[in-house]
Parts: structure tokens; sequence; C-alpha cells
């Protein structure tokens, strides 16, 4: 039956020239049928210079809006539209215009975990891998940094030449994560190197060898040779991991490291999508043209 439901999704995408990306969160079977697995802004990139004009954006809305920011003449689909960000949720439009408002001289930078409407405030979109380079190439001293905290607190820990002024906002699934699952794991494995998110919290940073993005930590256990690894981020990330290292072995702590969002996608709603146009992304011009301005600085001040 999933067999089936695969080939079926695959001579639909053929049929109708379409293009399908997934995040490393998502479920395994979906990473399986993707053309690209990758983090979010790679996955809007790729969007943008890809032939297909119909591209299946197997992740959470605010990934999906970013490929339609940049490639608004091509159809997104995303399969299942209630499938968002909780921490980009955290950032309402009206509370940080609010809140901006009292920093003038504060250059204002969102992640890229953050709502369109929000991003038409900002000087710049950062990603976790992107975002060193970019603070240190801004001239402002001042950054108020939205809408993750713990993201912010780790760029602040490494740029302290910068004053960051942090929105009040985290990753649900990073920020419970017990700092005492992975120091369990590590009295029973203490060769593991542990390699965690910069959202997660400062207890757990502080515990880690390598701190990085989704693609980071892939990248990192790729080319380390050690053997064991505790991974401090959504569990999806294995199902990449696993295939680049099958020799190797890697350890969640807890049970808390799955984030609901990401896992709502299923193979059935990605052949329902494909098959109705379902669930396309829409924006108006005007938001769209000003958010994407955040995002063409965040290419400019990261080279």
């Amino acid at each position: 039956m999933i067999e089936d439901l695969k080939q079926k999704i695959l001579d639909l995408k053929k049929e109708k020239n379409a293009v399908i990306l997934a995040h490393y969160y998502q479920r395994p079977e979906i990473q399986e049928i993707a053309d690209v697995v990758g983090d979010s802004y790679f996955l809007s990139q790729y969007a943008q210079s890809c032939e297909e004009k119909v591209i299946v954006f197997c992740g959470v809305l605010f990934m999906a809006e970013s490929a339609k920011i940049l490639s608004p003449e091509k159809t997104i689909l995303l399969p299942v539209y209630d499938a968002g960000c909780p921490m980009a949720d955290m950032a309402d439009y009206d509370d940080v215009k609010e809140f901006i408002a009292q920093y003038p001289d504060a250059a204002v930078v969102a992640y890229i975990n953050s709502s369109t409407e929000v991003k038409t405030l900002c000087d710049v979109c950062v990603t976790s891998s992107s975002a060193e380079k970019i603070l240190r190439n801004l001239p402002q001293k001042d950054i108020v940094f939205l809408p993750d905290r713990n993201l912010g607190g780790y760029l602040a820990e490494k740029i302290p030449e910068k004053n960051f002024i942090l929105w009040d906002g985290y990753c649900i699934t990073h920020e419970k994560v017990n700092p005492d699952d992975i120091i369990a794991i590590k009295e029973k494995m203490p060769q593991a190197k542990v390699l965690a998110h910069p959202e997660c919290t400062k207890k757990v940073r502080d515990l880690a060898d390598y701190i990085g993005s989704t693609s980071g930590i892939i990248n990192y256990a790729t080319e380390s040779e050690d053997k064991d690894f505790i991974i401090v981020t959504e569990e999806g990330i294995l199902y990449e991991l696993k295939m680049k290292n099958p020799h190797k072995n890697f350890y969640v702590p807890g049970k808390t490291m799955t984030c609901v969002n990401m896992k709502k996608i299923t193979l059935k709603d990605v052949y329902e999508s494909l098959l109705n146009t379902k669930y396309q992304v829409t924006l108006d011009e005007d938001i769209r043209l000003k958010a994407c301005r955040s995002l063409e600085n965040m290419h400019k001040l990261s080279r």
C-alpha cells in the first residue's frame, strides 16, 4: 500500500513537472520520496533556482512562505496548511512593531523561523548557520534579535562586542531538552560527542562538543572519526545521519525530540496536494516585496 502510494506520487510529480522538497525533520517516508532534503533556507533557495514551476514543500508554513517570497511566479504547495511553527507564532506583528519602536538605532534581525509579516519589519533575516557572519557585518552595535532567545543568546556569547536585545521566544522542541538526559548517556558512553542545535538552552549548549545548524550537525558527524554521537535536535535528522553514516551510532536524549508540526505531513497529504494543486501558498504582493528585502539582505551580508 505504502509503496503503491509512493509510486503514484512519483508518477504524478512527473506528470505535473513538480519537485518535492523536504526538511530534515520530516518523516522518513517523506524524505525518501523527496527530490531534495535540506534545511529551511537551502530549500527555499533550491525552489528559486530549479526549473520546475510546481514546488511541493514538505515543511512548515514559514518555510513554504519563504519559498514563495523568493519565487512569486511559482506554485508553492504546503500539503498540510496548518503545519506551523510555534516559535514563529510567538512573535506577533503588532507586538514586534511596538517593541522595535523602543530601539530606533538598533538593527532588527529576524531568524528565518518567523512569519512573512514580521519579516517586513526587519532589516535582515538570518539562518542558524549564517547568523554569526551576518551580524558581524552589520554596522550597528545594538541588535534586536527575534524570535528565538536561545539562538540570540548563543550569538551574544559569540559576538560580545554587540549589544543584544532579545525577543522572548523559543522552539518548544529544543526548549524542553533536559540536560540530565544528556549527562545520563554520557555517563554510560563518555566517548560520545554531543552535537546540539543553537535553539537549545544555554544549559544544554554548555554540554555540547559542537553547536550548529541541522546541516552543520550532519556534516560534523559525517566528517568526524568518532563513532558515537548524542544528537540534540529534532529526531527527524536521524534519517539523513544514518543514511550517510550506517556504521555510526546516534542517540537522542529523552523522549521529547519530536516536532509535532514537522510530522503532520503524510504520503497521502503529498499525493492529494499534488493531485488537486491543494493548499497553495499565497502572499499579498506588497507584503511579499517588503519581506523580500530582509532575505535579499541576508544574501548580501553573508558573503
